[in-house]
């Protein structure tokens, strides 16, 4: 029997009454099984005891005392015991015994006592106010499991417990990894784990069973990876993901010597030392990769005819990472597996142009191409470009989103589902039930962190729908994904990265600056308009709040034309109704609107080469990728562009870190590393994000060997299980 099948309820055990079920059932346990699954957080070494003098070697002590005296301080309520003890070797500490005034009389002078805890020299004394102390002939000389608690559960009732439950089930418990996975990788069975988790022999059993869960965490998290992708597709996902490289760190907190800013003070500012000054054009030095990577050369391409045209009609050649991803997709097309892909680059690297040179291969063959994008401002500008480049190719174009008004909506669809249209590009519409296909093979999900898994499932299925079969599959994703996450959230993909970006552009150059230095950076700000430049102005906020003091958008639009008395502004956030947003964007486009004044509603799919200029007040207030993403709206085109960073004096420790990552790196891989640091993983499971489940002990980021090595494991056993075909693709 497996130990979730184990569905005893734990009122059985002795001594599990009504509250103490009620107790668990806070930790989600409910039965015997889940008990056997509360995994301590922690061990407590009370095998060997330690003596006074060792504090300042152990995190915490377990030491043989005697009681020596009683004092108390403090007066009413905040009267407060302290026991002075002494050891065997005559070495002395006080135990401050805070709420504990009970332990006068279970310990009086001249008592034997067990201390376990840790200690600190306090006042010129050895100190302990965090201790456990016991009658020597009560205390139990093992390795002692902590668990997480609840209010009134104790740890002795817990271990309790679950000895009786270890007691009377884990003989009989089942393993889930297969024989073959346990012996090559010297694994115990899960009874033996069981054991060492619960009642170790010793710290290394614990950390050794510790580790044994974490890898099958992620084995059957890998398997069941696998498993999705040999039933959509009939092979395994390469098993050997790529892994990012470097770009150019650019390290700058100074202004160009036209604004005559002086460095803000060190003690504030969160910038580094290290930190250089621009050079006489304006730009950013340049310095090596810190990875040393090399440029990838061009690859080989066999274009279709119709994305031999396309490429004859762009002004530019494609980068050589944007050959590669076109031929690694090509590839995929031309295969009996539909494509299965994650598109990633940084903002501006030329992910678009890939996904519509995939469109093309499918169209010529008869098939039609979806483009779902998070943001109608988004899908709009893909419309745009697609109309751009593609119609005077003869690619029958349309745009759907849910603001289109019912009599053009019915003439369109009934078009989509008679095959007149070859690619449709549209939001959440594309999936929506009126929406069928006639015969959709490529389906491309922009920005696919902002869409569940469920979304991206039902514009699947509506391929599935149309042509029988699954269809080719692309998501783009601007926000890079260590490949930590990658291989977690997306392992049943194939990731391509473009890393390359179009000649000609120059890293945006970086300042961090007190909010007191906002003068000096509007100054700056209003040089560059003057020169014929545009700029973007980023706010928190919509609106002012009564609970945070932060500026906002709709304030500052107010403030900055008046200090911008002769150019014009305009404002966009995501109350401003559609077509006024989208008339808006067209104006500043054109450049008749010099300054921008919005929400993070720019973050994707902005694309105004002419804006050289940013500033994002509160800075700190926003996470590192949105940081990011809003950085990556400038720099577009061939001319040097500035993105100034504002914090307030509230700034925290995390904010200061945010900040120092955005000034010295503009490569949005090494942002999306530092930003899973600070963040953390997270819950990657949520259905809303991607539909698998959390992980209970096993972290990607500190684990990462571990997934690696139980992903291999993985799809090692599903290839031997499903033949050649589940092998095909692993590397």
């Amino acid at each position: 029997m497996l130990i979730g099948e184990i569905q005893t309820p734990v009122s059985d055990l002795h001594g599990a009454g009504k509250t103490t079920t009620e107790q668990l059932l806070r930790l989600n346990v409910t039965t015997i099984g889940s008990l056997l699954q509360l995994w301590p957080r922690l061990w407590e070494d009370r095998s060997r005891y330690n003596t006074l003098r060792d504090w300042n070697t152990f995190h915490k002590l377990n030491v043989p005392v005697t009681v020596t005296a009683h004092q108390w301080f403090g007066f009413g309520r905040m009267k407060t015991l302290k026991l002075m003890i002494c050891d065997a070797e005559g070495s002395r500490a006080e135990l401050i015994c805070f709420n504990r005034p009970f332990l006068e009389k279970s310990f009086p002078e001249g008592a034997q006592a067990l201390v376990y805890g840790s200690f600190s020299v306090k006042y010129g004394v050895l100190q302990s106010s965090a201790f456990d102390i016991e009658k020597p002939e009560h205390a139990e000389r093992r390795i002692l499991p902590v668990y997480p608690l609840t209010q009134g559960l104790s740890q002795t009732k817990l271990r309790k417990l679950i000895a009786q439950a270890l007691d009377a089930y884990a003989r009989g418990i089942d393993t889930e990894l297969p024989a073959e996975v346990l012996e090559k990788y010297h694994l115990p069975d899960k009874k033996q784990i069981l054991y060492a988790m619960h009642r170790p022999s010793s710290m290394q059993e614990a950390e050794n069973a510790r580790t044994a869960l974490i890898f099958e965490e992620f084995f059957l998290y890998e398997a069941a990876v696998g498993m999705r992708s040999l039933e959509r597709r009939g092979v395994l996902p390469k098993l050997n993901q790529p892994a990012h490289t470097t770009g150019q760190p650019v390290e700058k907190t100074a202004l160009p010597a036209e604004a005559a800013m002086p460095p803000a003070e060190r003690a504030a500012e969160p910038t580094d030392e290290t930190q250089t000054l621009p050079t006489q054009d304006g730009t950013a030095p340049q310095t090596e990769s810190p990875c040393g990577d090399p440029l990838p050369a061009a690859v080989a391409v066999e274009y279709s005819p119709m994305q031999q045209k396309l490429l004859s009609r762009l002004p530019f050649a494609l980068t050589a990472d944007q050959q590669t991803v076109t031929a690694e997709i090509n590839a995929d097309i031309d295969s009996t597996v539909p494509a299965a892909r994650l598109i990633q680059g940084d903002v501006g690297s030329g992910k678009t142009l890939v996904a519509f040179f995939a469109c093309l291969k499918v169209i010529e063959a008869g098939g039609q191409a979806a483009l779902m994008a998070p943001t109608e401002l988004l899908a709009r500008q893909h419309a745009d470009t697609a109309a751009r480049l593609l119609e005077p190719l003869g690619v029958r174009l349309a745009f759907l989103t849910g603001n289109l008004k019912a009599t053009g909506r019915s003439q369109l669809l009934h078009q989509l589902e008679t095959g007149n249209i070859d690619l449709i590009i549209g939001t959440h519409a594309l999936f929506s039930a009126q929406t069928r296909y006639k015969n959709l093979r490529m389906v491309i999900i922009d920005e696919q962190h902002r869409f569940g898994v469920l979304q991206r499932s039902a514009i699947i299925q509506k391929g599935i729908d149309s042509g029988k079969k699954a269809p080719h599959f692309l998501m783009m994703s601007a926000t890079p994904i260590p490949r930590t996450l990658a291989l977690s959230m997306f392992g049943d993909l194939d990731v391509s990265v473009i890393k390359t970006m179009p000649p000609g552009r120059k890293p945006v150059i970086t300042y961090i600056a007190a909010q007191t230095k906002a003068e000096k950076v509007y100054h700056f700000i209003g040089q560059e308009i003057l020169a014929g430049k545009q700029a973007y102005f980023v706010y928190p906020l919509i609106e002012d709040s009564d609970v945070m003091s932060l500026k906002s958008a709709e304030e500052m639009f107010a403030e900055l034309s008046r200090d911008f008395p002769h150019h014009r502004l305009a404002l966009l956030h995501s109350k401003v109704p559609e077509e006024e947003a989208r008339s808006i964007m067209q104006e500043f486009r054109a450049g008749t609107i010099h300054i921008l004044v919005a929400t993070s509603v720019i973050e994707v799919g902005v694309d105004v080469p002419n804006a050289t200029c940013m500033v994002i007040e509160h800075a700190d207030r926003f996470g590192l990728s949105a940081l990011h993403q809003l950085r990556g709206r400038i720099g577009r085109g061939s001319d040097q562009a500035y993105c100034f960073l504002l914090y307030g004096k509230n700034i925290t420790e995390t904010g200061k870190a945010r900040l120092k990552a955005m000034s010295s790196t503009t490569d949005g891989f090494i942002i999306a590393e530092e930003d899973l640091k600070l963040r953390g993983p997270g819950d990657i499971g949520g259905t809303e994000q991607s539909g698998y489940c959390g992980f209970v002990l096993a972290d990607p980021i500190r684990d990462f060997a571990l997934l690696e090595q139980a992903r291999a494991a993985a799809f090692e056993m599903l290839a031997a299980r499903h033949g050649r075909s589940g092998i095909s693709k692993i590397g």
